[in-house]
């Protein structure tokens, strides 16, 4: 196929999407011809395939041709790459008015174009995402999901040094800002040309809601405040869930604590995470139903679930908002010594929040409130519950939302890392990392090692490792003590 077949192929692309109509064909043309470095067209012959369909193809052979012609330096693909895809893209205002008026029908419609879009345009990079390793692991709780997280891109040493080169600047504050809708990006600041935000409204406040790139889960997205402001845990931050579900009710969506260590990467911008996705927490069963004295319309209980969850359901939302509230402020003063359950510590530092997911079926909302305490102990630096010391070679990371849920996001090193573990496993020449021996040694002492399986053996020796990281990071343990604990906490409740 020409070029000029494959530039006539782009400029369609970017008719069906919306972003120009039939009388800027000409001008989209010239504009993508300067772009690539050509100066030059032969109308392609009508009669040639086309293959408007896969956007990332032709995206790729117009690279190929830009790069031919010494456009961009290698140290700049990504920001290049995205400017590209932005000539196919419609302008926010376009999208979002699309958007709205697709869901004016149906609110899945709205999504599924804004989440169609994003894919076509790479703005959702659906080949990075491909490269992810996934598996499951069964435990009593049900199954957990383990990725080896692969997409995001390494850094080429030629661009760190690069950016280093570039002056920072303080502008957009952070990533989640509404400001890096359509910036080139460099030094500090990702590639967002491509990037587009829907504009939606919380509880009076103005809030943004796009797909993130390297998606973690179906239609994964982030939904921000457009202040640039610091997440909170408060009955605002949980009205804001529910309000989130009445406008998309088949999308669950839920917060990173606000503290560190047991909160989310990005504590500086108020957001959430939502998505059309069941975690493996939210088809977990309850495990004791509860009453709470005070709201008798909600159905409540511990769910069983190696982290402390309390799951509420009802149909009524101002009781529900009541009862999330008054359960955080319980949990903010609560304290257990003989479990380092410590609210409040001598300097004044409070401990205690909750990371809460909410979703909606036909009756009602649903909120799983998970008990979180950030404490560290001199036996304990990184955190009383937080992956122990000898979990770290797998997992040292701040456990946050989506593994809350029972998705492990685990470091790309472990690639090579356990292909090292399989070769000591079956006394092939390896060589292992020393942080992985204690564990190897101990899988060959308690496990009976057949070349044959030694993959499948390994996964599930880490699915193993990341439920002990889910019991390590829950404040009420899954045995007889802990459990008395829990009950303890929800007499204090009622009190």
């Amino acid at each position: 196929m020409s070029i000029y077949q494959t530039i006539q192929d782009f400029v369609d692309l970017a008719l069906k999407n919306g972003a120009i109509e039939a009388m800027d064909n000409i001008y989209l043309r010239n504009q993508l011809l300067h772009f690539l470095g050509l100066d030059n067209w032969e109308q392609p012959k009508t009669s040639e395939n086309k293959n408007q369909e896969n956007s990332l193809l032709i995206m790729d052979a117009l690279l190929d041709t830009a790069r031919e012609n010494h456009q961009f330096d290698e140290t700049e693909s990504e920001f290049f790459e995205a400017a590209l895809m932005d000539f196919i893209t419609p302008r926010p205002s376009q999208i979002n008015h699309d958007f709205w008026e697709k869901y004016k029908k149906n609110p899945k419609n709205a999504t599924d174009y804004f989440y169609h879009l994003a894919r076509e345009i790479n703005q959702v990079k659906t080949r990075d995402i491909a490269k992810n390793i996934a598996f499951i692991h069964p435990t009593k709780y049900g199954d957990l999901e383990i990725t080896i997280n692969l997409s995001k891109p390494e850094k080429d040493p030629k661009a760190i040094a690069a950016a280093k080169a570039q002056k920072n600047s303080a502008y957009p504050k952070c990533a989640l800002c509404l400001e890096n809708e359509g910036l080139y990006g460099g030094s500090n600041h990702p590639a967002r040309s491509n990037h587009r935000v829907i504009r939606m409204e919380l509880n009076g406040a103005n809030w943004g809601f796009q797909y993130s790139p390297y998606a973690y889960y179906n239609e994964h997205s982030i939904v921000f405040n457009e202040k640039h402001q610091p997440m909170k845990i408060n009955r605002q931050a949980f009205e804001n869930l529910l309000d989130f579900l009445d406008v998309f009710p088949h999308y669950m969506i839920g917060s990173n604590a606000d503290l560190p260590i047991v909160g989310g990467s990005i504590l500086t911008h108020d957001h959430y995470q939502a998505g059309r996705y069941n975690f493996p927490m939210m088809k977990a069963s309850i495990r004791t139903q509860i009453q709470l004295k005070n709201y008798s319309n909600i159905h409540a209980g511990i769910v069983n679930w190696p982290m402390s969850v309390l799951r509420l359901q009802s149909n009524n939302k101002a009781e529900l908002l009541a009862a999330s509230t008054e359960i955080l402020k319980k949990w903010r003063c609560y304290n257990d010594e003989s479990l380092q359950i410590t609210a409040v510590t001598v300097d004044g530092v409070q401990h205690h929040t909750i990371t809460p997911i909410a979703s909606k079926n036909k009756e009602g909302y649903i909120i799983d409130l998970v008990l979180r305490d950030n404490n560290t102990s001199l036996e304990f630096p990184d955190g009383v519950f937080h992956p122990h010391q000898e979990l770290h070679h797998i997992k040292k990371e701040n456990i946050g939302l989506i593994e809350v849920m029972g998705l492990a996001i685990l470091p790309p090193r472990l690639k090579t890392e356990l292909k090292e573990v399989e070769k000591y496993l079956i006394d092939e020449p390896n060589e292992i990392n020393e942080i992985h021996l204690p564990w190897a040694k101990e899988l060959r002492e308690t496990q009976k090692i057949n070349p044959k399986d030694v993959h499948e053996t390994v996964q599930q020796a880490i699915g193993a490792v990341f439920e002990k990281v889910l019991q390590d990071a829950g404040v009420f343990k899954d045995d007889e003590k802990g459990q008395a604990a829990f009950y303890k906490f929800i007499d204090f409740i009622n009190n």
